[in-house]
């Protein structure tokens, strides 16, 4: 075997360990939290069935290697809760080192490819990547409307934090956000936000 396919099956290998990694959004049906790699696939068939919302300019295919490369770092980073203001403060630390090792298990051009492709989704300054992460935003919604109020009930969060959460959907799929605020509206109806 050449180096270059060890090193390429060895990245898949720890690409592996994604599915271990439990995110605090639980599945539509509540029975179990959803994992990093089943959120990361979610997110694919978001990218694919909800295109014509995407910004002007999106290629979906890399939207696609957005949404396929932006959590591999929370093998070592572990996942960050969106509403966890001190899990903030060091993800970014820990990300950056989590991506240095991981990437860096690849042959050099692919390990830099992947990287800069987490690192476009992280900063959503082109079109792929404000859809990626609108999407990022969007998926957790669903679960947690769906699953009885999810990750929102069981840390009591509050209205203004859902809706800081959701701006990338103002922003880059502004046709969702009137669907969005109903959502909003209506978990803080049922006592799953917390309504401010």
């Amino acid at each position: 075997m050449s180096d270059r396919l060890e090193r390429q099956l060895a990245f898949l290998l720890e690409a592996d360990k994604l599915k271990a990694i439990e995110r605090r959004t639980p599945l539509v049906d509540n029975s179990r939290q959803e994992n990093s790699a089943e959120h990361s696939w979610h997110l694919a068939l978001a990218a694919v069935t909800l295109i014509e919302y995407a910004p002007e300019g999106t290629d979906l295919l890399h939207a696609l290697r957005l949404v396929t490369v932006h959590d591999v770092v929370e093998i070592d980073a572990g996942d960050t809760f969106a509403y966890d203001p001190a899990q903030h403060a060091s993800k970014e630390a820990r990300e950056l080192a989590a991506a240095e090792r991981i990437f860096g298990l690849l042959p050099q051009d692919t390990g830099a490819q992947l990287r800069e492709w987490w690192s476009e989704f992280e900063a959503m300054q082109t079109p792929s990547a404000r859809f990626a992460n609108a999407l990022d935003r969007l998926q957790p919604l669903l679960l947690n409307m769906h699953s009885g109020g999810g990750s929102w009930r069981s840390h009591r969060v509050a209205r203004g934090q859902v809706l800081h959460r959701m701006n990338p959907i103002q922003l880059w799929m502004p046709t969702l956000w009137p669907f969005v605020l109903d959502t909003i509206d209506r978990a803080c109806g049922m006592g799953l936000i917390v309504d401010e």
